[in-house]
């Protein structure tokens, strides 16, 4: 099974999937039945199929796999606390037991399914190595798809991190001298600058301990579009579309941010007459959908950028929500257009 370390303590970081949910089940029942047919297949050929071998062996291994799952999902809890060898032998066990009682009753109560010769401690045996040899290839498989999901979160939060301790130096600078500008000629607007640089640094660096929701999300571009707003005056301007329906629904952190920091540093600041920034949050069926939409730029260089930054995101969105997440883009002669959706869920 691997190397045995302990566990977190926590059933969501535990190798074991919850094996009571119905896609488990029915991969499990898919699965057993496949196992069930290559034994009959080599027992008895094509030809003379046994059709008889074929209503026993899955009667007992559908039991014992129906029965070892929901026994194995009662007790993920307890196996969680474990480590990672106790938990292996607990499942096994776990396993083991029930082939073993299973055969036995199944010979009490259905003798005419049985084989010729009946059961014996050799026929008892078989069957509980088979089904160990066979669900410790299963825990195998749930620990190496455990291990790589696990990998992909920490690249995940790898990315994210590196996105939060990313602040462009340009932003930085164009703000400092914006607001060193106003200090003497409008210095209530300059503290207020300070203020809302303060703020988006701290929403920006902060540790997630929370779900956050597009309210959230809204608020720091918010904060972000009056800062640049300091620098581009009337060339920027915002307009806003959003479902008040969605302002409570789930987003990942610091996703929306980089669409519209994107829009202004690969669009609008690259035009002397500025331009518009639209921004759409709106819940569309079971999806969430977000469209932030600029005037093209004139900046090759940094549309190059805006290509690292947009498959950032797409890369987590495909590994938050899967296929559900997508990301579009929408290039056009005047106008560019990203466009992002992912399944609906409230935030815990």
């Amino acid at each position: 099974m691997g190397p045995a370390t302990g566990q977190s303590g926590t059933v969501e970081d535990f190798f074991l999937p919850d094996l009571c949910a119905p896609r488990s089940v029915l991969l499990m029942i898919l699965l057993a039945e496949l196992l069930v047919l290559v034994h009959v297949l080599a027992a008895s050929g094509v030809p003379g199929f046994d059709w008889t071998l074929l209503a026993s062996g899955s009667l007992l291994v559908q039991w014992v796999t129906l029965l070892s799952a929901g026994l194995l999902c009662q007790l993920r809890g307890p196996l969680s606390t474990l480590s990672l060898a106790a938990a292996s032998s607990t499942c096994l066990l776990v396993v083991g037991v029930v082939t073993l009682a299973s055969s036995f009753v199944a010979h009490l109560l259905a003798p005419p399914l049985e084989v010729a010769g009946g059961v014996t401690g050799w026929v008892l045996l078989r069957n509980v190595l088979v089904a160990v040899v066979a669900a410790g290839i299963a825990l195998r498989y749930f620990y190496l798809q455990h291990q790589l999901q696990r990998q992909e979160k920490l690249e995940l939060q790898s990315r994210l991190d590196s996105l939060r301790n990313r602040i462009r130096p340009h932003f930085l600078f164009n703000t400092l001298n914006s607001i060193a500008s106003l200090i003497q000629s409008r210095p209530e607007v300059a503290e207020k600058a300070v203020e809302d640089l303060a703020e988006l640094f701290r929403l920006s660096l902060r540790e997630e301990q929370r779900d956050t929701t597009v309210a959230d999300e809204l608020h720091v571009c918010e904060l972000y579009l009056g800062i640049e707003k300091l620098r581009l005056g009337e060339r920027l301007r915002v307009d806003w579309a959003v479902d008040p329906l969605a302002r409570n629904q789930a987003m990942p952190s610091l996703l929306l941010q980089p669409l519209v920091e994107n829009a202004i540093y690969h669009g609008i600041s690259t035009l002397p007459e500025g331009g518009t920034v639209q921004i759409a949050v709106a819940c569309e069926g079971g999806d969430l959908r977000v469209a932030v939409e600029n005037p093209v730029g004139r900046s090759p260089v940094r549309a190059r950028g805006n290509k690292l930054a947009l498959e950032n995101i797409r890369r987590r969105l495909e590994a938050l929500h899967g296929a559900g997440g997508r990301l579009e883009v929408q290039p056009g002669d005047e106008q560019y257009r990203v466009e992002l959706r992912y399944p609906r869920e409230s935030p815990a």
